[in-house]
């Protein structure tokens, strides 16, 4: 059985749908920003999801909102499509190369929302997208998604570079948590409960 979820959020600054499934699936990102949307489709096809995402949101002002809240969506929909957390590896690490950058992943599906974010890029913005939303947007996931998540962009000179090994980086470490055990109904926890 796949796991799917579809999330939808409106406010008054966004209005923001998503549906992912961890297993596969068809892809298909709009949010109005072009490079967040590169990035979210990275994120997908590294991590093996399926993946749908609309985002409008006041754009005119900046992205922040509309990447955020995709961020607070996507995290709850991620939350979802983990009912019971049964079966799942529930840790997952990875470093990824791009060019000169390097970046680092390490999660825990734990049930315990905690972003710890170490990097610096050296340009302002991608496109419309504003480099300093790459931590909030983690953020935002990690809280709603309930996942313990260490990111660092170890070095690099070129801020979509770095952001993309970022991304890839997160989404190669998902998908080795969310990866099943043999044992479908073993829950890695000793406290018996994720």
């Amino acid at each position: 059985m796949d796991r799917y979820a579809s999330v939808q959020r409106q406010t008054q600054e966004t209005a923001i749908s998503v549906e992912i499934c961890l297993d596969s699936g068809e892809r298909d990102i709009s949010t109005g920003i072009g490079f967040f949307d590169h990035m979210l489709s990275a994120f997908a096809v590294h991590g093996g999801f399926g993946l749908k995402v609309s985002a409008q949101g006041d754009l005119e002002v900046d992205c922040h909102h509309t990447v955020e809240d995709t961020g607070i969506v996507l995290g709850q929909a991620f939350a979802q499509a983990l009912p019971t957390k049964r079966g799942i590896r529930r840790f997952g690490h990875a470093f990824i190369p791009m060019d000169e950058a390097l970046a680092f992943a390490a999660a825990d599906i734990s049930g315990r929302p905690f972003l710890v974010f170490q990097g610096e890029f050296p340009q302002e913005r991608v496109g419309g997208f504003d480099t300093c939303m790459t931590e909030e947007f983690f953020r935002a996931f990690a809280v709603n998604a309930g996942l313990t998540l260490h990111i660092r962009c170890e070095y690099g000179k070129n801020s979509h570079h770095m952001i993309e090994a970022v991304f890839k980086a997160v989404a190669h470490a998902l998908r080795e948590a969310v990866s099943m055990e043999a044992d479908s109904n073993i829950l890695l926890s000793s406290k018996g409960v994720l």
